[in-house]
């Protein structure tokens, strides 16, 4: 199998595909398989196989005739092209239930997320740790990133606060904002954004239930 460097900007639908078949081919690998076809992979998550076999041609990965994929290579391929296998550090803002419950997910850092510290403006929650993360005050925050390397800011603050809190981040250096608010937020360019509405998916899902897929 060869995993060369891909060449020119990989399209978003084809990123966003990609985990699903790292999680999938992660399961195959448990259960001891090792080679997978782009058929099986299309037929098991239910994408086309050209479609497969397309995003795969853009991370530059080649399969064997016939027998397809070796499954161990593909992981650590996919992993490596994803980020997944490096680590990302990152400071969350906002410490309520969302907030919180980020700082439980043990698996952040399986993907190469490792939150740093949390930022809350409220008392009740300041010098706390969940999960051995310190929450610390967010006017704070400027002083860490004087001899902080993080790039990578988690927002998940109420609404009325989002764009500020974003602006307050940027402003303080971080490169780029995984935002969890219900609002589209503004940064000035370079800076990026990536928005992540769990009420939006969930509306999605409503509208499923209430009219058919």
């Amino acid at each position: 199998m060869s995993a060369n460097q891909p060449y020119g900007k990989i399209p978003e639908p084809t990123i966003r595909r990609l985990p699903f078949y790292l999680a999938h081919i992660k399961l195959v690998a448990d259960i001891g398989q090792e080679f997978i076809s782009s058929t099986q992979l299309a037929k098991d998550i239910g994408v086309d196989p050209s479609q497969v076999a397309k995003d795969l041609s853009y991370v530059a990965i080649s399969g064997k005739t016939r027998v397809g994929y070796e499954v161990k290579p593909l992981i650590d391929v996919l992993e490596n092209f994803l980020g997944f296998s490096h680590q990302h550090h990152a400071y969350l803002f906002g410490a309520g239930n969302l907030g919180a419950a980020l700082l439980h997910d043990l698996g952040l850092s399986q993907f190469g997320l490792y939150i740093k510290a949390a930022f809350d403006p409220d008392p009740k929650v300041i010098g706390k740790e969940i999960n051995g993360v310190p929450i610390l005050h967010v006017d704070e925050f400027p002083k860490m990133m004087e001899t902080s390397k993080v790039k990578i800011g988690i927002l998940t603050v109420p609404v009325h606060k989002a764009q500020e809190v974003a602006e307050f981040a940027v402003e303080g250096g971080l490169k780029a904002i995984w935002n969890f608010t219900p609002v589209k937020i503004k940064i000035p360019s370079p800076a990026i954004v990536q928005n992540t509405s769990l009420y939006a998916h969930l509306a999605v899902m409503f509208n499923k239930l209430q009219f058919g897929d």
